[in-house]
C-alpha cells in the first residue's frame, strides 16, 4: 500500500513525514523544501504479532508494512505547471490513497503561502488542482475516442458516453470519488487513473496545545470535518511536530508519554487504522519458529488468494488453510493445544480471510 502526503506548502506534511519515517528530511520554513518526493517504509502497530512472538520466540518478526510517500508542496496553477506543480503530479499519480495534511493551527513563525489560516480554501486548493489535471487527461481521452466512434463499435460509443458524463461532473468541480458511478461506468473509468478517483483521509494538523481535545471544540478542525462529511472521507487530527517527538521515543517512553498527554494512542496509529479501513485492508498471520509475520489483503480475499501473497505457489498448488483466530491461540498459548481443543478449522478455497486469522497453508505443487 502507497500512500501519498500532499498539502500546501507549510502546513506540516514534511513534519508529519519525519514523524514516520525518522527520515529528517529538511522542514525549513520556506515553500517547496521538499524538491524531490521521498518515500518511506514503515512498520504497521500490531500488537497480535508481538504476542504471538511471545510463544513462539521466533528468529524473525516481520510486521505489515505501508509505504508513504512525501510529495512536493503544491500552488494554485499546479495543474498547469506552476511551482512544481508537474512534479507533483506525476508523483500523486503512483498512489493508491491520498493523506490531505491540512492546517489547523495558528502561528506567526511559519509563513502560510496564502498569507492565511483557512483549512477548507486549501482543500479546495489542491482538490481544484487536481480536478483540473483530471480535465486535462480526459479530454485528450475524449477527443481520441470522438475520432475513433466514427468507424467505432457500439462499446466505443457507450465508453465516450460515460467520459462525457465524468466530464461534465469535472467541470461541476466534483471529483471522481463523489460521482457515485455505476458499475460499468466505473469499469471504464478506472484504467484512466484519474487523480480524483484516489480516497482521501484529511490529516488535521493540530498545534501542540490542542492535542487531547475533541475534534468538536476546534473551530479549525470542525471546518475541515464538514467539508469531509460532504464526501463521506475521514478526519484524522494529528499534532505532527509532537508525533516527531514520539517517534525518537523507545515503547516504555512512549507509552508514558502518551499517558501524559492524555491519550490514547499517537495520531500516527490512528492515520494508518483509517488508512487501512479506506483501503478495504486487513491482516492475517503467519506464525512459527523461524518467522511470526502479519501479510495485508483485501477485505473479502479467498484463501488461495491470501496463500498467493507469501508464494505464488502456495495458492497454485492450495489444498487447504488451517485457521484459528489469533485471540483463540493467545488463549490456549499453543497451536497444539489449541487444536485438541477443536479450535483449529480446516477450510476451503471459498473461505474469505478474517483480520487476524492465523493460518497455516497445506499445498502441493
Amino acid at each position: 500500500m502507497k500512500l501519498g502526503i500532499v498539502g500546501l506548502p507549510n502546513v506540516g506534511k514534511s513534519t508529519l513525514f519525519n514523524a514516520i519515517t525518522r527520515a529528517g528530511i529538511d522542514t525549513a520554513n520556506y515553500p517547496f523544501c521538499t524538491i524531490e518526493s521521498n518515500i518511506g517504509v514503515v512498520a504497521v502497530p500490531d500488537e497480535r504479532i508481538e504476542h504471538l512472538s511471545g510463544i513462539y520466540k521466533p528468529k524473525k518478526v516481520t510486521p505489515a508494512i505501508i509505504e508513504f510517500v512525501d510529495i512536493a508542496g503544491l500552488i494554485k496553477g499546479a495543474s498547469k505547471g506552476e511551482g512544481l506543480g508537474n512534479r507533483f503530479l506525476a508523483h500523486i499519480r503512483e498512489v493508491d490513497a491520498i493523506i490531505h495534511v491540512v492546517r489547523c493551527f495558528e502561528d506567526k513563525n511559519i509563513v502560510h503561502v496564502e498569507n492565511k489560516i483557512d483549512p477548507v480554501s486549501d482543500i479546495e486548493t489542491i482538490n481544484l488542482e487536481l480536478i483540473f489535471a483530471d480535465i486535462e487527461s480526459l479530454d485528450k481521452k475524449i477527443k481520441h475516442l470522438e475520432k475513433d466512434c466514427r468507424w467505432g463499435s457500439q462499446i466505443e460509443k457507450n465508453e465516450l458516453e460515460i467520459l462525457e458524463k465524468v466530464m461534465s461532473l469535472l467541470e461541476k468541480e466534483i471529483p471522481v470519488r463523489n460521482m457515485n458511478l455505476e458499475i460499468r461506468e466505473q469499469v471504464v473509468v478506472d484504467p484512466l487513473f484519474l487523480l480524483t478517483s484516489k480516497p482521501v483521509i484529511y490529516a488535521a494538523n493540530i498545534s501542540e496545545k490542542d492535542l487531547g481535545r475533541k475534534p468538536d471544540e476546534m473551530e479549525l478542525v470542525r471546518k475541515v470535518a464538514g467539508y469531509a462529511k460532504t464526501e463521506g472521507s475521514e478526519v484524522v487530527a494529528i499534532s505532527a511536530r509532537i508525533e516527531e517527538e514520539i517517534a525518537q521515543l523507545d515503547i516504555e517512553e512512549k507509552e508514558t508519554f502518551l499517558k501524559e498527554l492524555g491519550i490514547k494512542q499517537s495520531g500516527l496509529e490512528s492515520l494508518i487504522k483509517y488508512s487501512y479501513s479506506l483501503l478495504g485492508l486487513i491482516s492475517f498471520l503467519t506464525a512459527g519458529p523461524q518467522e511470526v509475520r502479519a501479510w495485508t489483503v483485501k477485505r473479502g480475499d479467498k484463501a488461495p488468494a491470501a496463500a498467493g501473497k507469501i508464494h505464488s505457489d502456495f495458492e497454485k498448488g492450495f489444498i487447504r488453510a488451517e485457521v484459528i483466530p489469533c485471540a483463540k491461540l493467545l488463549e490456549m498459548q499453543s497451536y497444539s493445544a489449541a487444536r485438541e481443543k477443536g479450535l483449529v478449522r480446516v477450510e476451503g478455497k471459498d473461505y474469505a480471510i478474517n483480520d487476524g486469522d492465523v493460518v497455516y497453508f497445506r499445498f502441493n505443487v
